[in-house]
């Protein structure tokens, strides 16, 4: 921020509130992903993480195609390219969704349920298609440990593992529908790739377990996302705007490359929808420190945004990195407020003490007018955020 700050206070810029995304950056490391995977193996992008259309068409020329899970989505799919291959998954698909999807052309549906099963036969015989699906199991586990798990309990995600038979059954005599595989996404956020191995090889065996059983052949194994961002400092480091190790790509690739020469070899395409992994490095969000105060022993600092715009930290209960930039220029009229070298906790302009961005963090300084940048904010920040909670204008997003 430069110029006119120490001026007429009523003429003040409004303070900086903005995302941040570096789209060269998200491309070569996207492209770096892509080219790593062996043989067989293809990257569909989870646009939930983030579907900003200049994210999608960065990212379309670039992945085997785009894993939607709304209507919504697929509009936004469908405007980053006509011929991005589409696949469809989540657990709540709408018949208006299901023919949306067909006359979209999407590639496959992830079935979820028998239920489902029966809408996507329906919608199909009615327009006179056939609609490839793939069955999303819930398996019994066990699993690595992870932020969120999809699988291994009692999750609303795909068909229990004990009633697969009922799902299977269905697939083969329903019309307008075609077995096409299973679908697989069991947990998020993993930070280990030996981990993640150990579970796509539970996977192997399940499925090849199921063909024998039910007599099916699969052309299509998805085996979903979850591999993960690590949001933590590095252990001992007093830095709060550094994060530790993050998912070693290479090594994992590497020994995938192993793991799927002993798959069968009727299985055409393991898929893959990663989202956070893909774009989460690739956005900051920006925001100015309207107040520092403290109140019964606690030191805040206040931000211009929050977590309705940055929901992240709030749904996960974590601290998010951030760094101070510090800014010099401040009205002469003004006092400012300044936290140096004690724990602060970051909050919005929200009114919830539940609006929480950091929590006890250490700093060496930061002032009233200053700007915290929250790094690895590309992926479900903006997204998940209820944005018009209280009103506030919303951040300004900025691409390059």
């Amino acid at each position: 921020m430069t110029g006119g700050r120490k001026d007429n206070i009523a003429d003040l810029p409004e303070p900086v509130c903005r995302y941040r995304y570096d789209l060269v950056g998200m491309a070569e490391h996207v492209g770096k992903v892509v080219a790593q995977l062996p043989e067989r193996c293809r990257m569909f992008y989870a646009m939930k993480a983030n579907s900003a259309p200049e994210v999608l068409g960065t990212l379309a020329p670039i992945v085997a195609g785009f894993e939607v899970a709304s209507g919504g989505e697929i509009t936004k799919a469908r405007a980053a390219g006509a011929d991005v291959p589409v696949v469809f998954g989540g657990p709540a698909k709408t018949p208006a969704e299901i023919a949306q999807a067909l006359d979209a052309g999407v590639v496959r549906f992830h079935a979820e349920s028998v239920l489902e099963l029966h809408r996507i036969s329906a919608v199909a015989v009615a327009a006179g298609r056939v609609a490839d699906v793939l069955i999303r199991v819930n398996l019994a586990g066990p699993f690595p440990p992870a932020t969120i798990a999809m699988a291994g309990g009692a999750t609303q995600f795909g068909i229990d593992e004990s009633r697969l038979g009922d799902a299977m059954h269905a697939a083969a005599e329903l019309p307008g529908v075609r077995f096409a595989g299973f679908h697989l996404h069991s947990l998020s956020n993993n930070l280990s790739p030996s981990a993640h191995l150990e579970m796509l090889t539970l996977y192997r065996d399940k499925i090849t377990g199921w063909e024998r059983r039910f007599g099916v052949r699969c052309e299509v194994v998805n085996v979903g996302g979850g591999i993960g961002v690590n949001y933590l400092p590095p252990t001992g480091s007093a830095s709060h705007g550094e994060v530790g190790p993050q998912f070693d790509w290479p090594s994992f690739t590497s020994e995938l490359d192993r793991l799927v020469a002993t798959f069968p070899p009727h299985w055409a395409e393991v898929d893959f929808e990663c989202g956070r992994f893909l774009v989460a490095p690739f956005g900051t969000y920006e925001v100015e420190v309207l107040d520092v105060k403290r109140n019964h022993g606690t030191q805040y600092v206040v931000v211009r945004g929050g977590t309705h715009h940055f929901r992240l930290p709030a749904s996960w209960q974590h601290s998010h990195p951030f760094r101070v930039r510090a800014v010099d220029d401040w009205p002469d009229a003004l006092p400012r407020p300044a936290a140096t070298g004690s724990a602060v906790t970051v909050v919005g302009e929200l009114c919830t003490p539940k609006d929480v961005l950091a929590r006890d963090v250490v700093v060496d300084h930061v002032r009233a007018g200053d700007v915290l940048e929250f790094v690895h904010a590309g992926a479900y920040g903006w997204e998940i955020s209820h944005h018009d909670f209280l009103s506030h204008p919303h951040p300004e997003h900025v691409f390059r």
